[in-house]
């Protein structure tokens, strides 16, 4: 009876040698199964990373190795003038934004007047209008030969430009009006989420201490959304950078035109890439400014958010200078260009419309909706991996393949034909050795080469907005989850997905935006007689044809509006 009653206890007790084999056994197999699922999330999120990559070590490795013929010549003869040009178009941009985006945030934000509510989404607009459609509209209208300098001269009675002055659209200078009339919105939209985040407690002790609403705004709102101002300045800097229409249209010679001129007219590959690293190192630079700013702000808003909110009623003069304000930025950098395009279109559409035009708009289209769904998908993949296994590897994997936005697109089309012709060689080699027929051009000569530049460039969009949309997430729903069973798997698409939706959605839009409007890489990488709407638009423009080319910049445009309009309700709604 003892010896029973000790059996019977040995067999139930946790001490006992079969349960602690037992334990040992699922300790290991849980051990390993967490081993083998890390080891896939850390290999795929680093594959992705690498590919995403890849444009970049092999631009860098060029330049190294390369002879670079050419780029001893113009190092010896214009490298400065296009460094110093990139230089002041970059400076004259940023001062321009910040007049612009800064102010428009801080009265749509905090202000009461006149059209405020319409103001609030119609100065998002512009965004969806390239700088080269702007560009090429206002040559139109303010060029010597154009309607405004010719009804002056009737006018006034002039005969000569001797006889007067007019602003030189052609310029620097007019390349900087073009470019800040379309990218203000990143600071303006950026710095108005900044203001409306902010406590009101704040600037309502500073006026309770006699502070002015001018001087509130300097000492106390202004400081806080500094992070916020100088990552939108940033980000409409490396859209400057890359900016190549609208600079080759004006004649303004900087890295990104002399880029294209050295790889398609000197067919110096090599040159193109030391060049295009010195593009690459202005980029990197305005990042580590961006990232030291962020770590050494220095002003925070630690208190809690009060129910109270900062709302200036504007009456009199005031309300009718800030609706003059916001109605002239409007004017010029939306309705003027969306005017002109519609009259040229009514005007030329029996010479405009064919069935070629509708092909190029599915070209871009395809290629824009492809882009935006499988740059989702990676960047949702980068994220969730992250966000189940936290690691150095993860964060690094992220980070890498978020490197290709500041990436102008001339250089990046660089970066992504040498691998894909190393790729096509290999395939036809590999093709001829099995006794086929070479498949000829397959990856570098088809649309999959602007589609994967177009994902290089823009994945980080993604990135950015899926990693700030998990970091809300809170931790518990996943633990949750997991004590129920849920695999990981079935975690992302039923709790996570859900829940990130809408941050995804605005994200993927985006991207179908800037991929429609996407021009470099289009140009540069295209197949034989294919076009998109904005090389369509660009040839017909570079022949100074741009009434012909209006129907498809207004597609361009059009395509734009209602994923930006969506964009901007989100920002206000969430």
């Amino acid at each position: 009876m003892p010896d029973l009653a000790l059996g019977k206890h040995s067999a139930e007790s946790p001490n006992s040698p079969a349960i602690v084999k037992s334990k040992s056994f699922n300790s290991i197999y849980s051990v390993k199964a967490f081993l083998r699922s890390f080891k896939q999330a850390k290999l795929s999120s680093l594959l992705v990373a690498t590919i995403m990559a890849t444009p970049l070590f092999v631009l860098a490795l060029l330049a190294m190795i390369g002879d670079g013929e050419s780029f001893q010549h113009i190092k010896q003869t214009v490298l400065a003038d296009y460094i110093i040009n990139t230089v002041l178009l970059t400076f004259f941009v940023a001062v321009l934004v910040l007049c612009i985006g800064v102010p428009l945030a801080w009265l749509l934000a905090n202000c009461e007047f006149a059209g405020k509510r319409f103001f609030n989404w119609a100065l998002v607009l512009p965004l969806a209008m390239p700088a080269y459609i702007v560009a090429y509209t206002y040559t139109d209208l303010l060029d010597y030969a154009g309607p405004v300098q010719v009804g002056l001269r009737q006018w006034f009675g002039w005969t000569s430009p001797q006889d007067y002055w007019f602003f030189e659209i052609r310029s620097i200078g007019g390349a900087a009006v073009m470019l800040a009339l379309v990218l203000y919105p990143y600071v303006y939209l950026m710095t108005r989420a900044s203001f409306l985040e902010q406590n009101a407690n704040l600037t309502q002790a500073a006026r309770m201490l006699g502070a002015s609403p001018v001087k509130s705004f300097f000492k106390v709102s202004l400081p806080l959304a500094r992070a916020a101002i100088f990552a939108g300045t940033a980000l409409v800097l490396m859209e400057t950078i890359a900016d190549f229409a609208t600079v080759n249209y004006f004649a303004v010679s900087t890295l990104t035109t002399a880029v294209y001129d050295t790889w398609l007219g000197h067919y110096d590959l090599a040159s193109a890439a030391k060049l295009s690293c010195l593009m690459v190192l202005g980029v990197l630079s305005l990042l580590m400014l961006e990232h030291a700013q962020n770590r050494n702000k220095g002003t925070s808003n630690d208190a809690k958010s009060s129910v109270l909110e900062i709302n200036y009623r504007l009456t009199g003069w005031k309300n009718w200078a800030a609706f003059s304000f916001c109605g002239l930025v409007l004017l010029l950098a939306f309705l003027i260009p969306a005017l002109q395009l519609a009259l040229y279109a009514v005007n030329y559409f029996d010479q405009i419309w064919s069935s070629e035009l509708a092909t190029f708009a599915k070209n871009s289209f395809v290629i824009a909706v492809i882009t935006a769904f499988v740059a989702f998908s990676l960047a949702l993949l980068l994220s969730h991996n992250q966000r189940m296994k936290s690691h150095a590897w993860q964060s690094g994997s992220l980070k890498l393949a978020s490197t290709g936005y500041a990436i102008p697109g001339t250089v990046l089309a660089i970066g992504v034909l040498i691998p894909l012709t190393f790729l096509d060689n290999w395939v036809n080699d590999l093709m001829v050795y099995a006794g086929y027929s070479p498949l000829g051009l397959v990856f570098s000569g088809t649309v999959f080469a602007i589609i994967c530049t177009h994902l290089v460039r823009f994945t980080a969009i993604a990135n950015k907005s899926l990693e700030a949309s998990y970091q809300k997430i809170s931790p518990s729903l996943d633990m949750a989850a997991k004590t129920l069973g849920t695999s990981e798997r079935k975690l992302m698409w039923r709790i996570h997905l859900p829940l990130i939706k809408r941050s995804g959605l605005v994200a993927a839009l985006l991207i179908f935006v800037e991929s429609m409007k996407e021009l470099p890489a289009a140009l540069l990488l295209r197949p034989f007689d294919f076009h998109t709407l904005p090389t369509y638009v660009f040839q017909f423009a570079s022949d100074e044809q741009l009434e012909l080319a209006s129907l498809g910049a207004i597609m361009i445009v059009l395509v734009g509006l209602v994923p930006l309009i969506f964009i901007n309700r989100s920002i206000d709604h969430q």
